[in-house]
């Protein structure tokens, strides 16, 4: 079996119970979209019309749903600007940065799905 790093959380179905971290993060991670919010989040603040129109097939309701979801864990700010017509952006909080590492290892696990 190999060494794990004394400060890395235990992975073993045993440690899942209902405050088991990674089932906390697959819980708001889970979905078709939000991963690919998140991912088109992570260079920078974005527009609610830029989201949409860069994740093709996605409806404006569940665009909506999922992030709201996400601010209401705080991982996104929204941002409304009193113009007209209304501008929305969007940004992700440092806690929603740290999801950077999730979506490169999930990237990374997908090309090497294509590889096998």
């Amino acid at each position: 079996m190999p060494n794990r790093p004394s400060q890395a959380p235990a992975l073993v179905a045993a440690d899942c119970t209902s405050a088991c971290p990674v089932r906390k993060t697959a819980q708001i991670i889970e979905g078709k979209w939000t991963t690919q919010i998140v991912r088109d989040l992570l260079p920078g603040k974005r527009r609610y019309s830029e989201l949409l129109a860069g994740l093709p097939g996605i409806s404006p309701k569940i665009l909506v749903q999922r992030l709201r979801l996400l601010e209401s864990h705080k991982l996104l700010v929204k941002t409304t600007f009193a113009e007209v017509p209304p501008r929305t952006e969007y940004r992700l909080t440092p806690l929603g940065l740290r999801l950077e590492g999730v979506i490169r290892e999930m990237g990374r696990f997908g090309e090497a799905l294509g590889e096998a």
